[in-house]
Formats: structure tokens, C-alpha cells, sequence
């Protein structure tokens, strides 16, 4: 058997501690698999002391993690503190600029950096490894850059957060308002530090930015990625697109077409009946439509220490096995920068409107809608207790994304709505 693969581990948050213990649980299973012994070498974090549900005794300890990153006796460095920049990206190219190999889940480091690195990382002879950056268990990279590398994708699209899908479903389930779901899901520990990361679609953007590089030979485009979180859905929307047989995600999309890189992460309607509409809780689901194989679906825990740190420890194992391939599936010098481009393709669209109680009121949004071309598939007037406004749903045929840009830019124009409307795309899957 080859000498032993020695890590380094930056970052004992849930996910470091994870790796820990699949390396001392399965440390014969992970030697067969990978033809040499694993282990660690050396470990860091901020605080010592805490209390963290693992043996770290064997291990040096180093409050700075770049010490691990130029240490002579780590083959691997295994980052996870986190961050965009910053010390995560300094000991990163500390590591490939000693000699090591990298395995991060850093999906923002990457969205952000992924090219720089992957240049850098490639002109030295070194990997980059990043399963876990993106849909956390799930093994869609190796799935993209490995069992799909005969096909030409065509779209990559799916729930990328679980954070919202956790939201979202609970909202529908438990009949509760945004308001509560966000402080319960808060309270659990669900939400990053800052959390408009998880609901304003920015961690899921991320996420998708990094698949589209992988999927369509680009450099990654965070900065181009269309981006709405879940803050404006309510329950009311939530209780109507179940009215009529639809549920709402946060779903990321990414196509490439004539006129460039589409990539958007917005809340949109699917049919509740669908492999997305019956994605509950923190689950993930990834999907990817090849020219050949046609329709992937993958789906899994999208977080968690045990998921996460699965996925680590996969990419781990590659190194361990001496796979080496570039960083994104393709050489990062022959990487393009994609044109960005926004979303043309037609849809249905779910609009709320609340509307002054008054005759005229719908006669009224019916004008503005049909001035921009766009056709009423069905309108819903609910029951309402407050006599000075009635909610109205309306559900459109096909259409622009121009088209109900311009109608939710006129229709507050006409005098007759009683607060913005609100607008989401009806996605076919």
C-alpha cells in the first residue's frame, strides 16, 4: 500500500468535525477504497476550548490556518472556514503554492474566485475538489464533470438551498406566515450569520453559478446570476398555488442559448405533482438535461454534517486514488466568459394583485395587461373581510419576461391597486 495521505483541516465548524470522525470511524473501509491509509495530520480553528464532540488529541493544533497550508507534513488542505476572501483564499493558494492539493466547500469562494484559483491551481500540477460546495451530499459535480462528460447540457436547474425549501414547505404545511417560519427556522440554526444569504438566493446563486461553469465551459459568473429570494412570498401565495396544483420553490435555472448565459434564482410556481413540487424540507434536488442521457435528477440532504462531510470526504478519496482533472471538468485557461444574457424564454406567470373595492378596478389591470400583450388564462376573486380591497389572483397564458415587467411597471399607474403586486414564474420541469 502507498504511504499514508496526510491531512490538514482548517475550520471544526459542523462539517470539519464531520471529517474527523468519518476518518477515525471508517479508517479501514476508507484505505480499501483508496488503496493507501488516510489521516490527519494537523487541525484549526479559533477557540481551543470549545467543546466539540471529537478526539483531537492526536492531532497538532494551529490558530492560524495558514501554518497548516505550508506545512511540510500535509499532502491535503482540507478548507473549511469559509468566506469569499480573506483568509480562505489566502491559505488556499498558500497550499497549491506549497506543493498541496485542496478540498473546499466553499461555494462563495469559489463563485467569486473559481477561475483565479483554478488557474492557478492547474498551472501548478495541483486539484482543487469542491463536492460539497454545492447541494451538500448530493454528487453532482462528479456526476456533471465525470458520468456526463459525453453530453452537451442543455439546462441545469433545481432547489439549491435548504434552507428555503425548508420555509417554503413548512409554511404550506403548518399554515404559518413567512414571519414565523423565518424566526423558527432561525431558531433551529437553519439560517447563516447574515440571513440573506439563505433567503435572498444568494447562497443558492452561488451555487448555480458554479454548475453553469461546470455545465457550458464558462469561467464562473456569480455577478451575472438574476437573483430574488423568498422574502415577498406569503402564505396567501403559498395557499393559492396549491389551489391550483402548484407549489413554490426557489429555483435555480441555467441555460445556455443564441444570445448567451442565462442564470436566474428566483421563487417560481411548479406542478405540486412533480419531482420538485414534492421536494419537502431541507432537501435538495439538482437537475440536469444532457443531449444524450436526456433528464438527471438528483436528489438528497443538501446540509448537515453528516451530508456535507460525506462529500469531503468523497473528493478526499479521488486524491487519495491520484485522480487528477481540472477544477471546473475542462483546462480553466480554455474556460470563456459567457455572455450574459436574460431569460426570453415564454411563460405562465402567477400574478397578486390587492385592488381598491370599487367597479372598474379589475376592467382596469385586464386593459394594462392586454396593452402589453399579455393573455388572461384564469382570474380568481377571493372572499375578503376588508371592504376596502379585494385580492385578485391572476394566472397568464404563456408570455415575455418583457411583457410582465412592463405590466408590473404600468399597473400601479392606474390608480386602483391597494399595495405592489407581485409576480412569479409558472416553470415548466
Amino acid at each position: 500500500m502507498s504511504s499514508p495521505l496526510r491531512l490538514g483541516i482548517a475550520g471544526l465548524g459542523t462539517v470539519g468535525i464531520g471529517v474527523v470522525k468519518i476518518v477515525q470511524k471508517r479508517a479501514e473501509l476508507l484505505a480499501a477504497r483508496s488503496g493507501r491509509d488516510i489521516t490527519i495530520t494537523a487541525v484549526s480553528a479559533r477557540d481551543k476550548m470549545k467543546n466539540r464532540d471529537a478526539d483531537l488529541s492526536a492531532y497538532r493544533w494551529e490558530t492560524d490556518p495558514m501554518a497548516i497550508a505550508q506545512a511540510d507534513d500535509v499532502d491535503v488542505y482540507v478548507e473549511l472556514v469559509g468566506g469569499d476572501s480573506g483568509i480562505a483564499k489566502d491559505s488556499i493558494e498558500a497550499a497549491l503554492r506549497s506543493g498541496k492539493d485542496v478540498v473546499t466547500a466553499n461555494k462563495a469562494l469559489l463563485a467569486k474566485h473559481g477561475q483565479e484559483l483554478a488557474q492557478l491551481a492547474e498551472s501548478l500540477g495541483r486539484v482543487i475538489r469542491f463536492e460539497a460546495a454545492v447541494a451538500g451530499g448530493i454528487p453532482v459535480i462528479k456526476t456533471m464533470t465525470e458520468s456526463l462528460a459525453g453530453n452537451e447540457i442543455q439546462r441545469v436547474m433545481g432547489v439549491m438551498n435548504g434552507t428555503c425549501n425548508y420555509i417554503l414547505t413548512r409554511m404550506e404545511s403548518a399554515g404559518l406566515p413567512y414571519e414565523t417560519v423565518f424566526e423558527e427556522a432561525r431558531q433551529l440554526g437553519y439560517l447563516e450569520a447574515d440571513p440573506t444569504l439563505d433567503v435572498g438566493g444568494i447562497d443558492a446563486g452561488h451555487k448555480l453559478a458554479i454548475l453553469s461553469s461546470i455545465a457550458f465551459g464558462t469561467q464562473v459568473d456569480f455577478d451575472n446570476v438574476e437573483i430574488e429570494g423568498i422574502e415577498r412570498v406569503s402564505i396567501d401565495d403559498i395557499n393559492r398555488a396549491a389551489d391550483m396544483g402548484y407549489r413554490i420553490k426557489l429555483l435555480g435555472v441555467a441555460q445556455m442559448t443564441g444570445r448567451g448565459l442565462e442564470q436566474r434564482m428566483s421563487p417560481c410556481l411548479v406542478p405540486a405533482d412533480s419531482p420538485l413540487g414534492q421536494l419537502n424540507g431541507g432537501t435538495n434536488m439538482v437537475i440536469v438535461e444532457g443531449d444524450s442521457v436526456g433528464q438527471i435528477v438528483l436528489r438528497g440532504a443538501g446540509a448537515g454534517e453528516g451530508p456535507t462531510a460525506s462529500a469531503v470526504m468523497s473528493d478526499i478519496v479521488e486524491v487519495a486514488r491520484g485522480l487528477r482533472m481540472p477544477v471546473f471538468g475542462q483546462p480553466a485557461v480554455g474556460l470563456t466568459a459567457a455572455q450574459p444574457a436574460r431569460t426570453a424564454v415564454p411563460a405562465a406567470y402567477y400574478m397578486r394583485l390587492e385592488l381598491q373595492d370599487k367597479p372598474g378596478a379589475l376592467a382596469k389591470v385586464a386593459t394594462v395587461l392586454g396593452d402589453a400583450g399579455i393573455s388572461i388564462d384564469r382570474m380568481r376573486q377571493y372572499g375578503h373581510t376588508n371592504k376596502a380591497s379585494v385580492p385578485v389572483l391572476v394566472v397568464t397564458h404563456k408570455t415575455t419576461p418583457d411583457a410582465i415587467d412592463h405590466a408590473i411597471t404600468v399597473l400601479p399607474e392606474t390608480g386602483v391597486l391597494v399595495s405592489d403586486p407581485v409576480e412569479l414564474r409558472i416553470e415548466d420541469v
